[in-house]
């Protein structure tokens, strides 16, 4: 063998895989997954990890992590290539995986390149052996694996699904491979033309192995002779770069995923009554090779599934716009099929003919029904049974309609279609409200009257999640629900709770952002030692990282697990419980908030609650009455009690958009605990409600106010109304 022969190899070896990044540093893109702190990386570097499935379109590092994962881990490494190995390979793998556990103790992590082009039976022989641990399994697929892989498979991995890289990403690895001496071309002053390698970017299309296949043609072939003596300068010019890349194909297989999803975006653009977005999912089809009569037959569907009678003419638009396609063929052909999407994407929308499935449910879920005897067919039978007696013939009316029973005895007054106000349907509507109404008249006076990233379920972790959560009132549920309807929060973000007290945003974050990194700040150490208690029953790398701290002494930069990340989101409940901080609470929170970070907060606004004076309306008299509600009107307007306008000047010098301080009353039951009402009514406490009436309306009316008090509410359970503070906004 020639002693340069690797060197010669190294040396013939294309661009795009001399560049692929060797450690988690050098990786670029993808931060949803493998950004600081998040939950994939986590496990990359704790070498921690679960059967995984890398999901994406070519080009966007899917076999490359997996490179990356065996330069990281300490466990045996096995790549296969589904393309080209069987079920013999498999096999192999087994028993090496099984030796290097029997033998060294040493686990095994399986790589299967293209795993979704192996059959069922290829991918049930993986089972046994991922399912009893001899293996862990990582696969690359460019189809969706829910649809491609083995289910049993699926619900043994996590997915992560990996995007086409934006410009940023691809102008980096672009970069790096311009200035890299060891694998690229930092050896040669390489340089370029203003645009030139930005046009490289845009028609790579978020792929990178087709930028660096391109800028490797650039290169090389600008060089008179390659490699040229180093130090020699390279320039390529905007000629060169449209040469070396051309227009890049259309993503799209008429059998696989994203046949699926460019008709599903389709469809929905017309549903969505956006013509723009129809015509270019259509031209993509049509660019990519889609046969028009697919395209046509799901126009015919539209029109009636989406469309309907709301606009009865839009099935019309598209049967002729079928037959003249029919006639012409392509590319004239585009015309009337233009017309046609065009057509039903601005036309009013109704989805009416979905009563046919409500009345299929009924057929297939309830028991045969009779056909009323004054339907039945009178022809045949109509001396000896009588069947079609009774019937009233509609023409001989007036409209050519009368009331009467269509339906089977027993499901009379069930109603299945639903007419819109759309449209030529709303048009229809008041007339089939009316006659059901006659005829429910008619069914009533003859006693007839009845009337819609992924993680694989956990049971530890679901039923822990439930063990946590259960007990809470239905006021804080609300409360939580609120504010994580606000965030909504992906699977992949960066979450920091502030001052957690009872778990109530720590636990349901946590489900929200299982592949993402949560944080929880709980400065009570009960709870926080609560907590961690319930933390130790999950996997290490997937608990949620508390800290036994308040918001303002929290720095991130002090913890290993937060260092350098900046956070998605945040959520708080009753924050700025102090009065004169919600400025530098704020400004804390901002501090650690990526660009565009969304942030709310539910404060309690006691201002706008019950007061206790709405139960003494009938057990005071006027007089006194009336001079307690001016006591409370008085108490409660202090900014001790309303927060709502100190809240608001707190955010005046904070970068922040979308700046929202909502007030909602919202309500739950209270048990008025003897003890709780004898803390309101002393006159000890120098600011209690009791301290505050015997000031101001002196003892005798004191006295008068506790007993009415004790008397309505000591141990009763009331409707209590609570006033809430939601605050949300956005880092500018």
């Amino acid at each position: 063998m020639d002693l340069f022969d690797s060197q010669n190899r190294s040396d013939r070896e294309p661009l795009a895989s001399r560049m692929r990044p060797r450690i988690l540093d050098e990786f670029a893109g993808q931060e949803h997954i493998v950004g600081k702190g998040r939950l994939l990386r986590r496990s990359i570097q704790a070498d921690q990890l679960s059967s995984l499935i890398f999901y994406g379109p070519p080009g966007t590092g899917k076999t490359t992590l997996a490179r990356v994962i065996a330069g990281t881990t300490k466990s045996k490494f096995i790549s296969l290539n589904a393309v080209l190995c069987g079920v013999k390979d498999i096999r192999e793998a087994i028993e090496e995986a099984k030796k290097s556990f029997d033998l060294f103790d040493k686990k095994t992590i399986l790589f299967v390149d293209e795993v979704h082009r192996w059959n069922k039976a290829q991918q049930d022989a993986l089972l046994p052996w991922v399912e009893n641990g001899t293996f862990i399994l990582i696969g690359a697929t460019t189809e969706n694996p829910y649809f491609e892989v083995n289910s049993a498979l699926v619900s043994r991995s996590r997915i992560f699904q990996l995007k086409e890289l934006d410009d940023r990403a691809l102008l980096s690895i672009a970069n790096h491979a311009l200035t890299n001496r060891a694998r690229g071309y930092g050896k040669w002053k390489i340089t370029h033309e203003d645009g030139a390698l930005e046009h490289l970017v845009k028609i790579a299309s978020g792929d990178a192995r087709s930028l660096l296949n391109a800028l490797q043609l650039a290169v090389e072939t600008t060089a008179e002779n390659f490699p040229p003596p180093e130090g020699e300068e390279i320039h390529i010019n905007m000629e060169t770069a449209e040469e070396s890349i051309q227009q890049k194909a259309v993503l799209y297989d008429k059998e696989g995923d994203y046949h699926f999803d460019t008709i599903s975006a389709f469809i929905k653009s017309i549903r969505g009554s956006d013509p723009d977005a129809a015509l270019y999912w259509m031209a993509k089809m049509i660019r990519a090779g889609e046969d028009p009569k697919f395209i046509i037959r799901r126009l015919i569907i539209s029109a009636s599934e989406d469309i309907g009678l709301a606009d009865p003419n839009a099935l019309t638009v598209v049967t002729s716009a079928a037959a003249a396609y029919d006639r012409i063929g392509m590319p004239e052909g585009a015309f009337p099929i233009t017309e046609a999407v065009l057509y039903l994407a601005t036309a009013p929308k109704s989805n009416s003919t979905m009563a046919y499935f409500d009345a299929l449910k009924s057929v297939i879920s309830e028991e045969n029904r009779e056909v009323p005897n004054h339907l039945k067919d009178p022809s045949r039978d109509k001396h000896s049974f009588g069947h079609g007696e009774g019937y009233n013939y509609p023409h001989a009316y007036r409209d050519h309609w009368v009331a009467q029973a269509y339906l089977p005895e027993e499901l009379k007054g069930r109603f299945f279609y639903k007419p819109s106000s759309i449209g030529f349907e709303a048009t229809i509507q008041e007339d089939v409200v009316r006659r059901r109404e006659a005829q429910m008249a008619v069914m009533m006076e003859n006693n007839h009257d009845e009337v819609l990233t992924y993680s694989p379920g956990d049971k530890t972790r679901e039923k822990w999640i439930n063990r946590v959560s259960s007990g809470r009132g239905q006021l804080l549920q609300d409360i939580r629900d609120n504010i994580f309807d606000r965030l909504k929060i992906k699977r992949h973000e960066t979450v920091l709770i502030g001052e957690e007290q009872s778990g109530l945003f720590l636990w349901e974050a946590f489900r929200k952002a299982p592949e993402g990194l949560v944080c929880g700040l709980i400065p009570e150490k009960r709870e926080f030692a609560l907590t961690e208690h319930y933390s130790q029953t999950l996997p290490e790398n997937e608990r949620p990282f508390i800290y036994n701290q308040g918001l303002l002494a929290f720095d991130p930069e002090q913890q290993a697990e937060t260092e350098g990340v900046l956070f998605d989101c945040f959520a708080a409940r009753d924050l700025l419980r102090a009065e004169g901080h919600c400025r530098d609470i704020f400004q804390k929170i901002f501090d650690n908030m990526i660009k565009g970070g969304r942030v709310a907060i539910a404060e309690l606004n006691p201002s706008g609650g019950t007061k206790l004076s709405s139960f003494m309306k009938d057990r005071l008299d006027s007089s006194l009455l009336n001079a307690l509600l001016e006591l409370e009107d008085e108490l409660y307007s202090n900014s001790q009690y309303n927060r709502k306008e100190e809240i608001q000047s707190a955010f005046d010098n904070i970068p922040c958009d979308g700046l929202s301080v909502e007030e909602t009353v919202m309500f739950e039951k209270r048990t008025i605990l003897p003890e709780l009402l004898d803390r309101w009514l002393n006159t000890e406490s120098e600011n209690s409600y009791g301290k505050k009436i015997l000031e101001k309306l002196g003892e005798e009316s004191y006295k008068v106010i506790r007993d009415k008090m004790r008397g309505a509410l000591s141990g009763k359970t009331v409707d209590w109304e609570k006033s809430f503070l939601f605050i949300y906004a956005e880092k500018r």
